[in-house]
């Protein structure tokens, strides 16, 4: 690890108390770091090399605890002349929207979805750690840009990062398609854990008036679990289902969103295409996001026009709200033909 860092850092000797950022390390030498850790055999994250950046600390952690094993990149249509397209998951970790989405896509690359990458050990999380391990899964695919991403709601600021990482390698981003995704200028309005619990909240939209009452008055004072725990005696969840992995992820996503809640979002020399959803979305319990409620989010731009030029923001309508843009077959067949066309490099 002291020969890598001394060799990316430009140092003639690394010490086992030097630390990777005072050393003048960043996040776009973190990826590199990560990259020939791995060539090596040293097999860990890099939510570690921001959480432990003293190398002996460093080292310890990949001595004691190795990388736990990743879901591996999802590889959606496996064929094509071009350059591949990256799709990354919304903000709640889920990739699904992606496979139904490519079926009516006519494009002719490969595709893949990228799953999150394990930052559970990351205090705070840190968007730019979920990045650098991103791109290393990115790079064993296609080592060198130009690179095209595409990302449906919040999930899409990750593929911003990327793009920031990766200019900052002196790669190439010939493509940006972002899916609805909005830019709130206040994003401390609400918690994630809050924002969360109204995810969870909105599940269980089909209960009666009364029930559903109960578990929101539950939700203010409760965990994510206490809350899916209610839900499920209470009858919204089958009490058979072991609501384990269901906490685990709800939990992830209010960490996720906390890094995106601490990403200082910066003016990139990119153009992106923003697919916006015609409609407003509705809640019938009036329970959305505060954020969702923003003028933002009533803006074609999607709020993106406050970091890049409106000249490089191609907004394109798509029918539907912000769910059944994706979730209804004719709107989504509207979404893949406007993605298809664009990235064939048409208007």
């Amino acid at each position: 690890l002291a020969q890598i860092w001394a060799e990316l850092l430009g140092v003639e000797r690394v010490g086992r108390h030097d630390h990777f950022f005072e050393l003048g390390g960043h996040s776009l030498l973190a990826v590199q770091v990560l990259s020939r850790a791995l060539d090596l055999g040293l097999n860990f994250s890099a939510a570690y090399l921001f959480q432990a950046p003293v190398l002996k600390e460093l080292a310890s952690k990949i001595h004691l605890e190795p990388q736990p094993s990743s879901p591996g990149v999802i590889s959606v249509r496996a064929t094509g002349s071009q350059p591949p397209l990256f799709f990354v998951p919304t903000g709640l970790g889920d990739c699904s929207y992606v496979l139904k989405l490519v079926e009516e896509m006519d494009i002719d690359c490969p595709v893949y979805a990228l799953p999150w990458p394990p930052f559970n050990n990351l205090c705070p999380p840190i968007l730019e750690a979920i990045a650098t391990e991103t791109i290393v899964a990115i790079r064993k695919i296609q080592p060198q840009g130009p690179y095209r991403f595409a990302g449906y709601s919040s999930g899409g600021i990750l593929a911003y990062a990327l793009a920031q990482l990766l200019l900052g390698l002196d790669e190439a981003i010939s493509f940006m398609a972002l899916i609805d995704v909005t830019l709130p200028a206040n994003v401390t309005k609400i918690s994630p854990i809050q924002m969360v619990r109204d995810v969870v909240l909105d599940s269980f939209e089909p209960l009666d008036d009364e029930s559903f009452e109960v578990l929101e008055q539950f939700a203010g004072q409760s965990s994510i679990a206490q809350l899916l725990e209610k839900g499920q005696q209470i009858g919204a969840i089958p009490l058979d289902r072991n609501l384990h992995n269901d906490v685990l992820m709800y939990e992830r996503t209010a960490r996720f969103h906390e890094a995106l809640q601490a990403y200082q979002i910066p003016t990139l020399p990119i153009e992106i295409h923003q697919f916006y959803a015609a409609e407003a979305l509705f809640s019938s319990r009036a329970r959305q996001a505060e954020s969702s409620l923003c003028p933002e989010a009533r803006s074609p731009m999607r709020g993106w026009d406050r970091v890049l030029s409106r000249g490089a923001i191609t907004a394109v309508p798509i029918g539907g709200d912000h769910v059944t843009m994706v979730s209804v077959l004719e709107n989504r067949k509207a979404l893949a033909r406007a993605i298809s066309t664009r990235l064939a490099g048409g208007s």
